[in-house]
């Protein structure tokens, strides 16, 4: 099923579209993007269980939504692209448990519209969907009036101290790059040619802040420290053995604190709280 809020064009938007029909060839089935979405699926397949109903915002190409649905959970999945939607919507029309998931054309920023949708069992927000956000209290606010209390909100951010990210880009002499997600005023970033989208890196304490009237943070891990940033695959498939090892010892690594803080993502399991 499709809704189409029809938000306005902008720059994430057509950045956004730029590469919508080649994101699941640059991410989703690159080799160490499985990495890191397998260890997300492991907080998800512990915290969501059959018949609960789980709101996915910024969701792609539909790739968790389906991942959900396949476990019994309904699902409803949006994202401000069109054209990741219309992606999205084609996995799920060839999808067994499809009638499972409902996707809107949405905003994080227009959540608002869904209020008469709710309560919800949980939150997902996967692969740095709030990094393209600068103001996140808003977001808590508007979530907290979707998801029951007791709730669980998964939220997956880039880093602000990716080690892969810093010694690479070091190396090389490029310390604007290296060091660029400590910048507190975000960073133009490029996904396409043409199409730049504007991106935040947060750190822990200031989600924490920012979540903490609505939801307690409950723990929070690392997805790749071992494991390099996506924009180093032909590195992957140079030496999938040495990724297969960065992957394992990662399981450690990323939950280890001091070390964690040092992943290419995080992921933060929040619980919704009285107010």
């Amino acid at each position: 099923m499709i809704a189409v809020a029809g938000p306005q064009p902008t720059p994430r938007i057509e950045a956004f579209d730029g590469v919508a029909s080649e994101y699941d060839t640059r991410f989703t089935n690159s080799l160490i993007g499985r990495v890191q979405r397998a260890s997300v699926w492991k907080e998800l397949d512990s915290l969501f269980h059959s018949g609960q109903r789980v709101l996915e915002i910024n969701c792609g190409t539909g790739v968790d939504a389906l991942h959900l649905s396949d476990r019994g959970i309904h699902v409803v999945a949006c994202d401000v692209s069109p054209e990741m939607v219309a992606v999205a919507r084609r996995r799920v029309d060839g999808s067994v448990h499809g009638d499972h998931v409902a996707l809107k054309v949405l905003a994080i920023e227009q959540l608002n519209q869904l209020a008469e949708e709710g309560p919800y069992d949980g939150v997902l927000s996967n692969f740095s969907g709030l990094n393209c956000v600068e103001a996140l209290l808003p977001v808590a606010r508007d979530l907290a009036r979707l998801v029951r209390p007791g709730g669980r909100a998964v939220l997956c951010v880039f880093g602000r101290h990716c080690l892969w990210e810093m010694l690479w880009y070091t190396f090389q002499g490029n310390f604007r790059k290296a060091f660029r997600r400590l910048s507190r005023k975000g960073i133009a970033t490029e996904l396409a040619p043409g199409r730049s989208i504007r991106i935040w890196y947060p750190s822990i304490k200031s989600l924490r802040q920012d979540f903490s009237k609505y939801f307690r943070l409950i723990r929070w891990k690392g997805t790749a420290v071992a494991v390099p940033p996506s924009y180093l695959e032909p590195w992957a498939v140079r030496f999938p053995m040495l990724l297969g090892f960065a992957a394992r010892i990662d399981s450690f690594l990323c939950r280890c604190p001091g070390l964690r803080t040092l992943s290419d993502h995080v992921v933060l399991v929040m619980e919704r709280v009285e107010v």
